[in-house]
C-alpha cells in the first residue's frame, strides 16, 4: 500500500532526485521511503518535460493521510496483487497450452510456477530454429508456413519492437513487467510509460520463462501443430496435434492472429468463431533524425533523450486510420507465414539506433467490407491483399512508394533520402495497389492531417511499403463469463488470436487470466 503522487513535472535534464524531493514537500512526507513509480517524455508545445509518478511510503495510514489531503495529483495505491486461485478438484490430465507467444508463454508459466506440469504445443521452432528460417528467408530463400516471423517461440511478439504499452488497466500488468524484467528484460520496464524491451533482449526473455517452465515440470514440443479437437457433449475431451491425440479437460488456446488454417480445423470440430473488425495499411519510414527534430526541435539528438517516438489518428467518415507499432530506429520486416504472399511489419532493437523510424498506418476493416456469409471473410481479404501485393512484384519483394509519388497518384522509380529497410529488397512502384479502394482513399486524405500534427509525416520522400495485414486477428472465438469457449466447456480461447488481446502486454494478461481459470477449478498436479 503506497501513496501516489502524479504529474511531477520537470525539465528533461534535471536529475531524477528532484521528483522525489518534490512529492516529499508536496504531501509534507519529508522522511517518506520515495521512488519512482512511472515517467514519461512530455514533448508537446515546444518544451521538454519529463513527467514522474512517485511512490511514497510511511508509516501512516496512506489511505486516510491521502483522502486528507484532498489534492487532484494524490492518491492511495491499495495494494492490488493478485490473489493465486487455488481450487480443490483433481485433474485426470495436465493442461495443454497451445502456443508459446505471450499469451501461452505467460499461461505455461503461471501454470508452472503453482504446480500444475502443464504440456505446451507449438506448431514452429524454438527461437534457434525460428532465426535460421527467417534469416535464410530474408536472403532468399524458401518460407518455412510453420516457422517464420509469425509461428515459433515467443510468437510474432518475439520479433517486434518488444512495445509493453497497453490501455487495459489491468493490475496484472505489473506482475508483467515483473516477471519480464526478472528474465533479463531492462529493470526500468517497470517505471516506464511507454516500456520496450526490443527484439534483441526480448528473444532472451522468452527462452528464460520457457526454461522455467521446464524446470518447474512442464513440457514443451516444438513443431507439434495443433490439428484439431474433440468435443464431446459440449465439453473438451482431447486435442489433436501433430503425432497423435492428447487427452485433456482443460486446454488454453493461444494460437495467434495468423493460425488461418487452426481457425477452420477448429470450426469444422464445433469451435464458434465469428468475424470481427481489424485494419489494413502499410509501412511509413522516415528518417529517425527527422521524426527526433519534429518533436524535439533544437534538442534533437540530446544525450538524455530517447529516440522520438509518435501516436497519430483520424477518424472521418465512420472510419479510422491511426499509426500503430511505431519503431524507433527500427527496420520494416517480411513477416510472411504463407506462400506466394507478401506482408510486412516493424521491428527495433533495445537500443532503438537504427537509422529510420517506421510505424503501421493502417486503416479499419469492419465485418461489413467483407462479408462472406463465413466467419472467415476478413482472413480471406487478408490474403486477397498479400497475395495481390506478391503478383504486383512477381515475388517476396515488398511494394514501396514514396509519399510524394503517392499523394500526386504515381508509381515511384527510385527512393530519394529515406532507404528502404525491408529485408529482401523492394520493388518501387505503387505501395498500396493491393489495398481495397477505400483504404488506399483513406490513406491518401490521412497522410496531409497526419503532417499537420506532426511536422514532415508527409514528407514526399518519406517511404510506404505495403501491405500490413496482421494488425489484429480478423476473427474472434467467443467466450462466455467463465472463459470457456462458445459450446466447448474447458477449452480456453486466449490472446490476440482468440480476439482478446491486442500486442504483448495484454496477450500476456489474457494468458495469466486463462491460467487462472483453470487454477480456481483445480489443485495442482502434484498435491
Amino acid at each position: 500500500m503506497s501513496i501516489l503522487v502524479s504529474n511531477i513535472r520537470l525539465p528533461f535534464d534535471e536529475p531524477e532526485a528532484l521528483a522525489l524531493a518534490q512529492a516529499r514537500r508536496l504531501t509534507g512526507l519529508d522522511e517518506a521511503q520515495a521512488a519512482v513509480s512511472r515517467v514519461s517524455i512530455d514533448a508537446r508545445r515546444g518544451r521538454i518535460f519529463r513527467v514522474y509518478t512517485v511512490r511514497l511510503d510511511a508509516p501512516v495510514d496512506e489511505k486516510a493521510f491521502a483522502e486528507k489531503l484532498q489534492m487532484p495529483f494524490v492518491r492511495y495505491k491499495p495494494d492490488e496483487k493478485a490473489a493465486v486461485p487455488r481450487g480443490k478438484k483433481r485433474l485426470r490430465h495436465r493442461p495443454v497450452v497451445i502456443g508459446l507467444g505471450p499469451a501461452g508463454l505467460f499461461a505455461a508459466y503461471t501454470l508452472s510456477r503453482h504446480g500444475y506440469e502443464p504440456l505446451v504445443l507449438e506448431r514452429g521452432g524454438d527461437l534457434d530454429a525460428r532465426d535460421r528460417a527467417v534469416q535464410a528467408f530474408w536472403k532468399g530463400g524458401a518460407l518455412d508456413p510453420d516457422c517464420n516471423i509469425q509461428f515459433g517461440e515467443g510468437g510474432a511478439g518475439a520479433y517486434s519492437d518488444g512495445k509493453l504499452t497497453t490501455r487495459i488497466g489491468d493490475p496484472l500488468c505489473d506482475e508483467v513487467l515483473k516477471t519480464l524484467a526478472a528474465h533479463g528484460a531492462p529493470e526500468d520496464i517497470v517505471k516506464k510509460a511507454k516500456p520496450h524491451v526490443g527484439t534483441d533482449i526480448l528473444k532472451d526473455v522468452v527462452r528464460s520463462m520457457r526454461r522455467e517452465i521446464v524446470r518447474n515440470g512442464g513440457e514443451v514440443r516444438f513443431r507439434t501443430p495443433l490439428t484439431g479437437v474433440d468435443v464431446q457433449n459440449g465439453a473438451l475431451r482431447a486435442i489433436r496435434a501433430a503425432g497423435g491425440e492428447v487427452a485433456c479437460e482443460r486446454a488454453v488456446l493461444a494460437v495467434g492472429h495468423s493460425a488461418r488454417d487452426t481457425f477452420v480445423a477448429l470450426h469444422q470440430n464445433g469451435v464458434y468463431f465469428e468475424p470481427k473488425a481489424f485494419s489494413v495499411g502499410v509501412r511509413i519510414e522516415h528518417l529517425q533524425s527527422e521524426i527526433d527534430r519534429a518533436l524535439y526541435g533544437k534538442y534533437a539528438g540530446h544525450p538524455l533523450l530517447p529516440p522520438a517516438e509518435y501516436n497519430l489518428s483520424r477518424r472521418a467518415g465512420g472510419r479510422a486510420c491511426y499509426t500503430f507499432c511505431m519503431c524507433p530506429g527500427g527496420v520494416v520486416v517480411a513477416a510472411q507465414s504463407e506462400e506466394h504472399t507478401v506482408v510486412t511489419n516493424g521491428m527495433s532493437y533495445h537500443e532503438r539506433s537504427g537509422k529510420n523510424a517506421n510505424a503501421a498506418i493502417a486503416v479499419s476493416v469492419d465485418p461489413k467490407d467483407y462479408d462472406d456469409g463465413t466467419p472467415f471473410g476478413g482472413a480471406s481479404l487478408q490474403r486477397q491483399i498479400e497475395r495481390a501485393a506478391f503478383a504486383q512484384t512477381g515475388s517476396y519483394r515488398a511494394p514501396c512508394q514514396r509519399v510524394g509519388d503517392f499523394l500526386a497518384g504515381k508509381p515511384s522509380k527510385a527512393a530519394g533520402a529515406v532507404r528502404p529497410s525491408y529485408p529482401i529488397g523492394v520493388e518501387y512502384s505503387a505501395a498500396t495497389a493491393s489495398l481495397p479502394a477505400f483504404a488506399q482513399d483513406m490513406l491518401r486524405d490521412s497522410l496531409p492531417f497526419f503532417g499537420g500534427k506532426l511536422r514532415g509525416f508527409d514528407a514526399p520522400d518519406a517511404l510506404l511499403t505495403g501491405p500490413e495485414t496482421r494488425t489484429s486477428s480478423p476473427v474472434r472465438m467467443t467466450r462466455g463469463d467463465d472463459l470457456f469457449g462458445r459450446g466447448c466447456a474447458g477449452l480456453i480461447p486466449c490472446g490476440e488470436g482468440a480476439g482478446y488481446a491486442g500486442g504483448i502486454m495484454s496477450a500476456a494478461v489474457d494468458g495469466i487470466r486463462a491460467a487462472h481459470r483453470i487454477m480456481e477449478e483445480f489443485r495442482p498436479i502434484m498435491d
